[in-house]
Order: C-alpha cells, then structure tokens, then sequence
C-alpha cells in the first residue's frame, strides 16, 4: 500500500466523497469533474498528481460513453479536440516548472474565469468563426495540462449557444475525453505520471461510477431551464471554493 503513503483515512475519505460529488455533477452537468475535484486532490497531492487522476478518471468514464458521445457531439468538437491534443503538452510543462503554490492560485482563477464567462448573453445557436474555434482549443488544450480542466473555455463556447442541452453535453464530453488521452499521453512522455498515480485513479473509479450514475438520472428528470441554471450554479461553487481553499 505504498501508494498511499502520506495520505490520512481522514484525505482518503475526502477524496471519495469529493470524487463522488465531482462525478455526479459531469454526470448531470456534462462538465465540471475536473474544475471540482482538482483543487480538492491538490490539497493532499502534488498539483501534478491531482491533474493526472482527474484527467485518468475522465478518460476511463469517458471511454465508457464514447459511443453516444461521438454519436451526438456537434462537429465543432472535433476540430477543438484536434487543438487540444496538440497544446496539452505545453501545458504539462508549463504545470511541472511551476511552483506548488502558485499552481493552486492559477487553478483556482481558473475555476473563476469559467463562472465568468458563462454570465456572458446566450448567442444564437450558429457555430462560431474559425478564429473563436481555434481560440476555445487552443486555450482548452493548455488549460488541460496544466490544471486538467478543458472545460472553462469549452463550457462558454456550447451552454452558451442556443443549442439543444443533449449536442451541447455531448459536445462537451467528448472534447474533455479527447482532451484527457492527450493529457495521459503528455504525462508519459514527459515522466510526471508514476505508479502511485495510475493506483490512485484505479481506486477513485468506482466512485466516479456512482456518481456519474446519480447524475444521469438527474439529468433526464430536470427542464432545459434548470440544467442551464445548475450549469452556472456549478460554476460558481468551484470558483468559490477554489479561492477559500487558498486562504
């Protein structure tokens, strides 16, 4: 159990529940695992591990639905996962150079720029130009090595669009899946995943399990209207408790 070590029955507990939690809000949300679950980990982990089991946890439910999410995501998500694939490397860096602290503190703007965006007045539902694309996957891309949360400019560019919530959440999952490979991939490539953190994802699995399952029965019992709401309701707790948890 050398995989643990370091760790309290108290930090195990936490991590389950906030696992928990994090996953039942991607499951009724179709975002914000990452945006919940990183700062909780990084508080008894490295910045660098916490990134690397959420993006772990993400690909293995998001390999589960990958069927229904190709099946489903507007075309603009590939083209934003073709960016993201390609910059989430620079973000791994830029994440492994950068002070512990000062990590925690970009984090967290991190989960407060999503919460502002999303205020932002809902467009009409015609897919953006090029130049946002490319901006909305280049900035996802970076923004998942270094913080594992694809999500604040994806997020904004779909919940913000008048399109139905179904093409919107799928949109969204399957770019944070692709999003998630990269991230794995990079972390190989660059040496900052080791056996502790596979071991950990492995072990927070099932509780992701749980509560993307409580999610999706959620979300098929709520209203347009209330999902979009919870959207930034979401958006706002993370901001939030990303930035007491530094003080």
């Amino acid at each position: 159990m050398d995989w643990l070590a370091g760790l309290s029955a108290a930090q195990i507990a936490a991590a389950f529940a906030a696992t928990i939690g994090a996953s039942f809000v991607r499951g009724l949300a179709g975002f914000g695992m990452a945006i919940l679950l990183v700062p909780v980990l990084a508080l008894a982990l490295t910045p660098v591990e916490a990134v690397m089991i959420a993006n772990f946890l993400m690909l293995f439910i998001g390999m589960l639905e990958i069927r229904r999410l190709v099946l489903g995501a507007e075309k603009s998500a590939w083209m934003i996962s073709a960016l993201v694939a390609v910059t989430t490397a620079p973000g791994l860096l830029l994440l492994s150079v950068t002070p512990p602290d000062l990590a925690r503190l970009l984090i967290a703007m991190v989960a407060l720029s999503a919460f502002a965006l999303v205020l932002l007045p809902q467009r009409s539902a015609s897919v953006p130009g090029p130049v946002q694309t490319g901006v909305t996957g280049v900035t996802s891309g970076i923004l998942t090595g270094f913080a594992g949360m694809p999500g604040p400019p994806v997020v904004p560019y779909y919940v913000g669009r008048a399109i139905p919530r179904d093409t919107a959440k799928a949109s969204m999952l399957l770019i944070f899946t692709i999003a998630s490979i990269a991230a794995i991939i990079s972390g190989f490539l660059t040496g900052v995943i080791d056996q502790r953190v596979v071991l950990l994802s492995v072990g927070l699995f099932p509780a992701v399990l749980l509560g993307n399952w409580l999610g999706g029965l959620a979300y098929g019992r709520v209203s347009d209207t209330v999902w979009r709401s919870f959207v930034g309701l979401v958006l706002f707790a993370a901001a939030f408790a990303a930035l007491t948890r530094l003080f």
